[in-house]
């Protein structure tokens, strides 16, 4: 008889190692929170010092990649994994979900339910979408019906829709006073810059963080799409970078290792995917960030939709051999 996809994992590591791994750190959490923000901060000020001038262009796309690559650290700060202190996880969350239009109570519960039920059209709160055809695929990698979709729900859940049917009934109405917090401090924020005459809100929050949405879709797209629909070893894609982009990611670049072990701290995800899978000499599903885009887009040529894939088989790879999961 096979055995279920977590008496599997269990098996790659010990439970004490898996326990030394599980611990948090506030140093380390407070370390990759500072710079990160310190980054943004950095181009940011920048930013509006260079405003008028052609130097702007490229601060302005970079500024615009960290904010959106906050996001890296609100998932972290969903699984309560940056910092050992509780409380520190859920308001840095709630500050980054604000700053994201990305409410973190939602994020979390819709997040859960993407680990729960990993590639299950019926229950992944991820898929909640029709297949992917070159055009959609097109207008998510941009960022246009990604926003769109963002702020329609803050809007929806504020009026008290809620209809996603991953989310439990008894969640909702914190869903929906969540929503209620976030319009009303959006709307704070617009109505201060009017009385003020200033864009600043605009030239350094949402412009370059809506423009530059796509480059944190490539980290969004290469984590499930075209693997297949059966367990974490095979459903989750690792990410070949650098250490800039690991650094970016909260190293959800080990996004194999991180599915495995959810409950592991972001900076231990290193050491996690070495047990796991370097030492044991294996290589789970992996890609370049632009090698995927190429391949999915070829997967998509053609008229080709995603429900023209079969769910158990990879259909977007580099070459042959990655096709090979464990």
């Amino acid at each position: 008889m096979e055995k279920p996809d977590g008496a599997a994992r269990r098996d790659l590591i010990d439970a004490e190692t898996l326990r030394r791994l599980c611990v948090a750190s506030n140093w380390s959490g407070a370390v990759q929170t500072a710079s990160h923000v310190g980054a943004v901060g950095a181009t940011g000020a920048l930013l509006w010092l260079l405003w008028g001038t052609w130097w702007a262009v490229p601060v302005f796309m970079v500024h615009g990649t960290l904010l959106n690559f906050l996001y890296a650290g609100q998932h972290e700060l969903s699984h309560s994994t940056v910092f050992r202190t509780r409380w520190l996880n859920e308001w840095v969350g709630r500050i980054f979900g604000f700053v994201l239009f990305y409410p973190r109570t939602f994020d979390q519960v819709q997040h859960m339910a993407h680990h729960r039920y990993t590639q299950d059209w019926a229950r992944d709160g991820e898929l909640a979408r029709d297949p992917y055809t070159l055009s959609s695929y097109l207008l998510w990698m941009s960022g246009l019906s990604y926003w769109y979709t963002r702020w329609r729900r803050i809007v929806r859940f504020s009026a008290g829709v809620v209809t996603e049917p991953y989310l439990p009934e008894y969640r909702r109405p914190e869903l929906i006073r969540e929503a209620r917090v976030h319009l009303a401090g959006y709307a704070l924020i617009a109505a201060l810059s009017l009385l003020a005459r200033s864009w600043a809100a605009v030239l350094l929050w949402l412009a370059p963080m809506c423009v530059m949405k796509f480059t944190h879709q490539l980290q969004n797209t290469i984590e499930h799409l075209g693997l297949p629909h059966d367990n974490t070893l095979g459903n989750t894609r690792s990410t070949r970078t650098n250490a800039i982009g690991r650094w970016l990611a909260w190293q959800m670049s080990y996004h194999t290792a991180h599915h495995a072990f959810p409950a592991v701290p972001f900076h231990r995800l290193h050491e996690l995917n070495k047990l796991l899978f370097t030492d044991r000499g294996i290589v789970p599903p992996t890609m370049s960030y632009w090698g995927f885009q190429i391949a999915a887009l070829r997967a998509f040529a053609g008229g080709k939709t995603e429900a023209d894939y079969p769910e158990d088989r990879m259909w977007i790879f580099e070459r042959a051999q990655d096709r090979v999961v464990p």
